[in-house]
């Protein structure tokens, strides 16, 4: 069997991790609304589900290539969204979403899928991107809408651009003493990222090294708290099997537990055997990403497929990070499993582009993709 054929089989696999991974979601958002007291979230998310799965099949009817020509549109439209939202209300303390009325709107969700798209045209046709100097132009590219981004302000959300920046800028040929280079300017700079942070953003990381039993507990400290109780709650099979671990309702309460937190609430549903489930079913998802990535040989294809698959791993250990305390709070959805609309039509989108690619890795611009011709000595 030739190694294309072998590539082909894992597209159909994607739609099957997306299926499990959305009703895992599903039920750790109706045991939400089950210890809240009532139904709220559920009928929410199943509505977002099914607006959806028509957002993964729409990118399966056109060649993937025609998202190329409109890349540099998409990330200007996406950058004047953004700016929107300077002149909406805000909600609990940002400017993040543009109300429609019906629901709200989050252009940020939808910069994620136009930097990759866009960073991809760009890289595919400029081969300076080997040389130090030659990296700036994509990394301006990320730092504008990074900075409106940060001046919502989104913290986590901000953080996503750049790990999906060097997951492209490696598989573009981007030469690795370049790219460590820049990551060690970036850490030397983490003091003034420390002094432009606010309050609130400084005290999620300062809750990292203050988690002792026995005292007070308020805010992200509080929340933190909650987020590993359940957890723990949940033990070795879940609350399904075992019943619940207290009577006492107040110690089930978790701020945002069906957005950002609805790890836990799998994890205290279904335990340590329905997180390892989650777990490896994202990884399988993953590898699906990164085969699908390194079969196809079109230059474009191959860039976005590894920008949504470094996007999807990011959030993943982002997410299950902070709900175990070895990360600050920072506000990042779990893909395909956490409630919210803009997120998951984004990710089903993402992920349809996703399949396209997988469905035609054998394109070629050019005999070898990245690799450039020197011109002609006169």
């Amino acid at each position: 069997m030739s190694s294309v054929h072998r590539i082909r089989i894992w597209p159909w696999i994607v739609p099957l991790c997306v299926g499990l991974l959305m009703l895992a979601g599903l039920a750790g958002i109706s045991r939400g609304d089950e210890l809240a007291g009532g139904s709220r979230f559920l009928p929410r998310q199943l509505l977002w589900i099914g607006l959806s799965v028509p957002a993964l099949l729409v990118p399966l009817c056109l060649h993937y290539r025609r998202l190329r020509r409109a890349s540099y549109a998409l990330y200007t439209v996406s950058l004047v969204l953004l700016c929107v939202v300077f002149f909406c209300p805000p909600r609990n303390g940002a400017r993040g979403w543009i109300p429609l009325g019906v629901a709200d709107f989050q252009p940020s969700e939808m910069m994620k899928l136009a930097l990759i798209v866009t960073l991809a045209r760009y890289l595919m046709y400029c081969r300076t991107h080997r040389t130090l100097w030659g990296i700036v132009p994509p990394f301006l590219l990320t730092l504008v809408p990074v900075g409106l981004i940060l001046i919502e302000p989104d913290l986590g959300t901000a953080i996503l651009f750049f790990p999906v920046l060097f997951a492209m800028l490696f598989a573009a040929g981007a030469r690795w003493p370049a790219l460590l280079l820049v990551a060690l300017l970036g850490m030397a700079s983490l003091p003034v990222a420390w002094k432009c942070m606010t309050a609130e953003q400084r005290s999620r990381v300062t809750v990292l090294f203050q988690q002792e039993d026995g005292r007070s507990r308020s805010g992200d400290d509080y929340q933190l708290h909650q987020a590993k109780q359940m957890l723990a709650f949940g033990g070795v099979w879940g609350s399904d099997r075992t019943g619940a671990a207290v009577a006492d309702s107040s110690a089930y309460h978790l701020p945002a537990s069906r957005n950002d937190f609805v790890f836990c609430l799998v994890g205290e549903r279904w335990g340590l055997a329905g997180c390892l489930a989650v777990l490896v079913t994202y990884l399988v998802l993953l590898a699906c990403g990164l085969a699908i990535a390194g079969g196809t040989e079109e230059p474009f294809g191959r860039l976005v497929a590894t920008g949504v698959t470094a996007l999807l791993g990011t959030q993943l250990v982002v997410n299950t990070g902070v709900t175990v305390g070895l990360m600050p709070i920072t506000g990042i959805t779990l893909p395909l499993m956490s409630s919210g609309g803009s997120s998951l039509l984004t990710t089903c989108f993402a992920i349809g582009l996703l399949i396209n690619i997988g469905l035609r890795p054998d394109y070629e611009l050019s005999g070898e993709p990245f690799r450039f011709t020197e011109p002609a000595a006169s």
